[in-house]
């Protein structure tokens, strides 16, 4: 299953509610694609929902860095949001986890927002 997702706005975030996997092809150039559109339009705040990805191999993660890295090179945030188990600990393993702002609560993660 490729990575689908539903763009939304809340509060002045921007929120990607990703599903499927981010994998090397289709799901990560999607991601990619997607998070340089939201900040052409001017976006500054990101929030990826992580809830429905199932797996990210590194290809995947090395999607999300670039996405992070555009994002903060246009002067913005980009935050993940609700990490699955199997995700966490490839953060974790990988030392990504200190480089990404993760937060748990939908909610909580818009108002982390500066």
């Amino acid at each position: 299953m490729s990575m689908k997702f539903i763009t939304r706005e809340v509060n002045g975030v921007t929120i990607l509610d990703l599903s499927g996997k981010i994998t090397l092809g289709e799901g990560g150039l999607t991601l990619r694609d997607e998070v340089r559109s939201i900040v052409a339009k001017g976006s500054k705040k990101i929030l990826l929902n992580l809830a429905d990805v199932n797996y990210i191999d590194s290809s995947g993660l090395g999607e999300l860095v670039s996405a992070f890295t555009a994002v903060k090179n246009a002067g913005g945030e980009l935050k993940l949001l609700n990490l699955t188990k199997k995700v966490r600990d490839l953060l974790v393993i990988t030392k990504l986890l200190t480089v990404f702002d993760v937060k748990d609560d939908e909610t909580a993660a818009i108002a982390a927002f500066a």
